[in-house]
């Protein structure tokens, strides 16, 4: 089938060279077109110093196109988040969720985004109000579907319920790539190591993750209660019997770390990308470390990327490095990490 799948980065892989001065959104661009990408994923709240103002500023819209000209980029997809509770004594109401929802996706287009990203945590009947100024001003809202969500899962169907019965083309998925994990990323587990971790500790979190690859996740079932989903999902993936395992070991705080970190990690069937083709808009290509020649030991980049191939995705791969957490005690190169990963896809998208 053919395929058209492009290269992108998300600006939030420099978060610590960005927070550290070394990079400010220019020379975040500058550097992701040094990688080869075409694309640029922007979280305006993070990079875009009191927003939302400047955006409504015609000067600020025209210096920002100017700037993806001068380097050869497009918008690929801006992320948004409902701040719904930024008021200490009360949640938003649905109204006024809704208007952040629709200030977001005008911010969005005037900005050249086709796609906007929410966050799980967006109430649906939030999404559900925010379709008709969707396509209204033609940008397509992607749920994120991050670990320890799935595609094809319980989850997942009570969105595409939702799809169907709007019928919709405005409301569709991004996957994150950290549900492919085939492994705890290894930055991780020497973060662990670090800290005092056991390497008997080490073993037994490694192993009960091994096992649940190969017997296969239990996926999260859907529920408005996302901390009771979440709960639910570990205990039958065998958190209990891994915690206990550790304990008895004699497991200190480093190790009970790493055993309930390996929680935000998951594996998922690539054909999973291929059953939901029609609802990916953009994908986050997550990734914790790539090595020296390419391989990135957690995410299964080329089972992935075969997947996409062959469902013949029309889109973004988008780098998203979320290694750099597990390194700042030693030292953070975002974007020597971009660059291997960009390398990393590229290969795996023309092989």
């Amino acid at each position: 089938m053919t395929y058209d799948i492009k290269r992108s980065i998300s600006l939030y892989s420099y978060q610590d060279e960005y927070y550290d001065g070394k990079l400010d959104l220019e020379g975040c661009l500058r550097e992701t077109a040094k990688t080869g990408a075409t694309g640029v994923e922007l979280l305006a709240e993070q990079m875009i110093k009191k927003f939302p103002n400047p955006i409504e500023d015609e000067a600020f819209r025209a210096d920002w196109f100017a700037k993806l000209d001068k380097y050869g980029l497009v918008p690929s997809c801006y992320d948004a988040f409902l701040e719904n509770r930024i008021y200490s004594n009360r949640t938003l109401s649905l109204g006024e969720q809704i208007n952040m929802m629709k200030r977001d996706i005008r911010l969005a287009s005037l900005l050249g985004f086709p796609v906007l990203r929410t966050l799980v945590s967006t109430p649906m009947d939030v999404i559900e109000g925010s379709l008709e100024y969707a396509e209204k001003m033609n940008v397509k809202i992607g749920l994120e579907v991050h670990a320890p969500f799935s595609l094809n899962s319980g989850w997942a169907e009570g969105y595409l319920e939702m799809i169907r019965r709007t019928g919709t083309k405005y409301l569709g998925f991004v996957p994150d790539m950290g549900i492919f994990c085939k492994n705890i990323p290894d930055v991780l587990r020497d973060k662990a190591r670090r800290m005092g971790a056991s390497e008997e500790c080490l073993k037994i979190v490694d192993d009960a993750y091994a096992q649940r690859v190969a017997k296969g996740f239990v996926k999260i079932k859907y529920d408005l209660d996302l901390g009771k989903a979440n709960m639910e999902y570990r205990m039958a993936n065998g958190m209990q019997e891994m915690m206990d395992a550790v304990e008895k070991a004699g497991g200190g705080p480093a190790d009970k770390m790493y055993a309930g970190s390996s929680f935000t990690y998951s594996w998922s069937d690539p054909q999973d990308i291929i059953d939901n083709i029609d609802y990916i808009f953009h994908t986050h290509a997550k990734f914790y470390n790539v090595h020296e020649d390419y391989t990135e030991t957690a995410v299964a980049i080329p089972e992935v990327v075969e997947a996409f191939k062959k469902a013949g995705y029309k889109g973004f791969l988008s780098s998203e490095y979320e290694g750099g957490e597990h390194l700042r005690d030693v030292g953070v190169d975002s974007i020597e990490q971009c660059r291997r990963h960009q390398e990393a896809l590229r290969r795996a998208i023309e092989g």
